[in-house]
């Protein structure tokens, strides 16, 4: 096991320096103590702000959801940006309600789908491949998985030393351990152990990890071949994880296997990873990190941006 030391408290984090942060992490505290519908009301105005103090990421949003789904009217892109920015609000309150929340609170708003499908992966003597989905939602529904299956996960270290103070040691509350995101190594090895990991397939990491295969309406997006390296090297059942918001608060929506990834060639396979990882997104659109610059990387230096304009 190659697990990252947890980050200690230090005194050096009562000084004046980070005397801002705490400033912040009192108010999240405080606010996440009220109701859900309120916290939730708060959000929705915070990503209204959110949307005047960055209006370059809201533009992103639309593109993305133009590009990807370029079937639908410029008043639905439109809406649907216009929604994502309120979960973009709700984002932060999200991630305080995931590290600081109690348990007792968690499992009142949460629930699972599709468990059934890491309890056969287990008793066949595999680990769970889980590739999560880049929700604004995920650091909460983390918290909440991990109080029926605690996961492994990569970590990347804050810069600033008290966030990163509180950051590990809330994803930590209920889940086992995290590796650095370099290493490999030792992912695979928590996957031969049997374990559930999760890890992120659907971002850009740029040209030197990723083929070209299509996502939605692009057809050349950069997809990290990270995903089929771990699918074939480890002793895996590699499956979808996605977080959704409900009536009653949050699900984990667990979808069935996809073993079939490791046999197929890494285009096919990238192609069907990404088909199924845009249906999945379209159930529910507007929950989705659509502020990321996912098309960013071009197949050719002199292909001109997706961004532009």
């Amino acid at each position: 096991m190659s697990a990252i030391t947890a980050p200690s408290f230090k005194l050096a984090f009562l000084a004046p320096r980070y005397w801002l942060i705490w400033v912040g992490v009192l108010v999240l505290y405080a606010i996440t103590w009220l109701p859900l519908p309120v916290i939730r009301s708060i959000g929705s105005v915070t990503g209204r702000l959110i949307g005047l103090i960055v209006p370059k990421r809201v533009k992103v949003a639309k593109r993305n959801i133009a590009l990807t789904y370029p079937q639908l009217s410029e008043e639905r892109v439109k809406t649907l940006a216009d929604e994502n920015l309120r979960r973009a609000g709700m984002a932060l309150f999200e991630t305080a309600m995931g590290w600081w929340w109690p348990g007792w609170r968690i499992k009142r708003c949460f629930e699972i789908e599709g468990y059934e499908h890491v309890q056969t992966a287990v008793a066949q003597g595999k680990g769970v491949f889980g590739l999560a989905l880049h929700n604004m939602n995920l650091e909460f529904a983390c918290r909440g998985l991990g109080y029926t299956h605690p996961a492994i996960a990569f970590y990347r270290k804050h810069n600033n030393p008290l966030i990163d103070y509180l950051q590990y040691h809330g994803r930590a509350r209920s889940n086992k351990y995290m590796i650095h995101k370099r290493n490999a190594k030792a992912l695979i090895q928590a996957l031969d152990n049997q374990e559930l990991c999760l890890y992120l397939p659907d971002q850009d990491y740029g040209k030197s990890q990723s083929i070209f295969v299509p996502f939605g309406g692009v057809k050349e997006t950069a997809t990290s071949t990270a995903t089929l390296m771990f699918a074939r090297r480890a002793n895996c059942t590699p499956m979808i994880f996605t977080s959704h918001y409900t009536a009653k608060g949050y699900k984990v929506k667990i979808y069935p296997p996809m073993p079939e990834l490791a046999d197929m060639e890494s285009y096919e396979a990238l192609t069907h990873l990404n088909a199924q990882v845009a249906d999945i997104v379209a159930e529910q659109p507007e929950s989705y990190l659509w502020m990321h610059k996912r098309f960013k990387t071009r197949p050719n230096e002199s292909d001109p941006s997706l961004y532009d304009g």
